[in-house]
Formats: C-alpha cells, structure tokens, sequence
C-alpha cells in the first residue's frame, strides 16, 4: 500500500535525506518519497504503519500526520489482514461446535466447550507439526519454560495434540482439564512479558507457517483456554 503524508519541519535537501532515511529502516517500508517544497512524503509500504510508528523514527521537529487515509480504518483493516487466519479458524470451529449441538435436543454447554477446545488444540498443533522445527526456534524466544529446557518446545507440540484428542474424545475430564490449566497458565506468562515489554517477536501459535506478531490476540488465546478449563473444573469437581 502506499499513502501520502503531510511533513512539516523540513527547511533543506539534508531533511529531506534524514527523514527517508529514517523510514526505511522500518521493517515493512519499501520506499519513501519526500518533498520540502510541498510538505509531503510518500510511503510505500508491505502493511499499514501507524502514524505512532512513524513518527517515532522522526526527528522531533518533523510532524507527519495523515492526509487522504483514515488512519483508524487502516488500522482496522490493517489488524483484520493480520490475524485473518486465526480469525477463521476460530470462525469454523465455532460454526462446526455450534452445528453438533444442533443434533442435540438441548444445548449441552460442556460438550460444546469440549469440542470447541479439541478444535483449537488440533488446528493449532496441527499448523506447528508443518514445521515443527519453526515452531520450536520461535517458541524458545519467549516461553519461560521453552527456554530453559528447550525439549519442552518440542513436546508443547505434542501435548497440543494429546490435548485435542483428549477433549474429543472425552478422556478423563478432570485429568484433561486439569492439564490444560497448567499447560497454558506457564504459556501464557511468556506471552504476558513479551507483550508488556513491547517485543515485536513471532508468535509461534500457528508454528511457522503465518508470520503473526506477539500481541494481546495470543493472550487472549491463553487465558479462554485456561477459564474453559477452569470452568469445566468447577463444574467436574
């Protein structure tokens, strides 16, 4: 995409040079046109860069602000663009949960949330076992217990999937849940201190295959597996 800039503070072809410079070592600008004469700058980028973002390379005597774009809606669109492929897949396993209790004739709350967390459990394990490897290099950057013994990368993997299997196939409930907590309670601390740190990381929920950032979207994938489970604990036990 690109989109033109309003830039004030230049004075001469020098500023011109510093603020291009200062664009591109944005990771996601390809190219950058800037004007003194008419106070603009053009950026050509691979996705949406908050005007935060680009103001935060520059200089304090350059003001950029936008011209022809609204920036929430880019945004907007920016974020939907992201994280599309965890959005749908949590689109189809809410439409699949909702469509087996159809044959019901109530609605059975405990069986839909054992199926909805054997769908995520199995998607997600299923994107890291592409690349397992991938998944392991980027999962060590972060995790607490990943990177200290880096094995567990590796076995995080396969627990996903037991996990799965488990919920699927009803196997031991309280067991089951009881390891889901304690799973995703230690997962979700590196998560917590990578997003509060502002580390802009890989986050390794999808394995390797999607390049989505470390952001409260992982957090919150955590925390509802952890209060489903805690849920279906409550009401077990």
């Amino acid at each position: 995409m690109t989109h033109t800039y309003k830039l004030t503070g230049m004075t001469c072809s020098s500023c011109e040079a510093k603020v291009k410079s200062a664009l591109l070592t944005l990771d996601s600008v390809t190219n950058v046109t800037v004007s003194k004469d008419t106070e603009t700058v053009t950026i050509t980028m691979d996705k949406h860069i908050a005007l935060f973002d680009l103001q935060k390379v520059l200089e304090s005597k350059y003001q950029i602000s936008a011209i022809n774009h609204s920036e929430i809606g880019e945004q907007t669109k920016s974020w939907f663009e992201t994280y599309k492929p965890i959005l749908l897949i949590f689109f189809y396993i809410i439409i699949v949960t909702t469509l087996v209790q159809t044959q019901n004739t109530k609605f059975d709350f405990m069986q839909a949330m054992r199926h909805f967390m054997s769908g995520f459990f199995l998607i997600f394990s299923f994107f890291k076992l592409l690349n397992i490897k991938g998944f392991a290099d980027s999962y060590v950057m972060y995790d607490v217990l990943a990177k200290k013994i880096p094995v567990w990368a590796y076995l995080y993997v396969f627990i996903e999937l037991g996990l799965g299997i488990a919920f699927l196939i009803n196997f031991n409930p309280i067991l089951t849940n009881s390891l889901t907590v304690l799973v995703m309670s230690i997962s979700i601390i590196g998560v917590l201190q990578s997003v509060l740190n502002k580390q802009k990381i890989q986050c390794a929920c999808l394995g390797a295959i999607f390049n989505l950032p470390m952001s409260t979207v992982t957090i919150i994938e955590d925390a509802m597996m952890i209060v489903m489970s805690g849920i279906m604990l409550c009401i077990l036990i």
